[in-house]
């Protein structure tokens, strides 16, 4: 008996940033072939706004996926809400910003992907370190703050890693993810050409300090609660404390 799959929204919109990726890529593939080298007017993208466009269409593709496989390998518990928040990141970061453009015709657009970014994965650290100390052979009970602490330098340590994959990128096929490059092809010097990878790992920081800051007051809540519930005996403990 042939199973008939549930459509809910997180498979919806996972099926629409499908579809979207998979014809970014044969845009952005025609645009490589038939684009000239050099923009001969202003606004005009060249070939290696395709490529990046391609790279970053096949790097979203791989990526989307990523979730459900860490979840199937290891049982991490992503919500439906994360995975719809992560598809719509994937959209409005590779669709919307490099096919259509919106990083030059929206003001501000990079920045705030970037402090949404850093709050994502700030909220991805508090999953992943609750589920690396489940994984251990012995459970220790994690302080607010060390967990927050580490849920923070997750997220900036994926925001420099994101940073060193532009910039190596960019030397490699030439292209201009770290934004050194006006649109109309002016390369900026100084620290002109460094304001938009410094204020990317700045709001990647600002927006990773919220999500955590929130999780710090919530976990001290649920500490409170909890020493409620175990009538605040020290010695009514299972676990080490870290």
């Amino acid at each position: 008996m042939i199973r008939k799959k549930h459509w809910d929204a997180k498979s919806i919109i996972g099926l629409i940033l499908l579809i979207t990726l998979l014809g970014s890529i044969v845009y952005a593939g025609i645009g490589c072939a038939l684009a000239p080298e050099a923009a001969s007017q202003p606004g005009e993208r060249c070939r290696s706004d395709y490529v990046l466009m391609l790279l970053q269409c096949c790097l979203g593709l791989a990526v989307m996926f990523l979730p459900n496989m860490l979840q199937k390998k290891w049982t991490w518990p992503i919500s439906d809400a994360m995975y719809i928040l992560y598809f719509l990141f994937l959209y409005c970061a590779i669709y919307l910003g490099e096919v259509r453009n919106f990083f030059y015709v929206v003001p501000h657009w990079d920045t705030w992907l970037h402090t949404f970014s850093g709050g994502m994965l700030g909220a991805l650290g508090f999953i992943v370190v609750g589920r690396l100390n489940r994984l251990g052979r012995k459970w220790v009970q994690l302080s607010p703050g060390f967990v927050c602490l580490f849920a923070l330098c997750f997220a900036v340590t994926i925001g420099v890693l994101w940073e060193i994959y532009e910039f190596t990128f960019d030397g490699l096929l030439g292209l201009n993810m770290q934004k050194f490059r006006l649109e109309d092809g002016t390369q900026l010097v100084g620290r002109a050409a460094l304001q938009d990878t410094m204020k990317d790992l700045i709001v990647d920081v600002l927006g990773a300090a919220v999500v955590v800051g929130l999780g710090y007051l919530h976990s001290l809540r649920e500490q409170k609660h909890q020493k409620l519930v175990n009538g605040d005996d020290p010695q009514n403990t299972s676990c080490p404390k870290l």
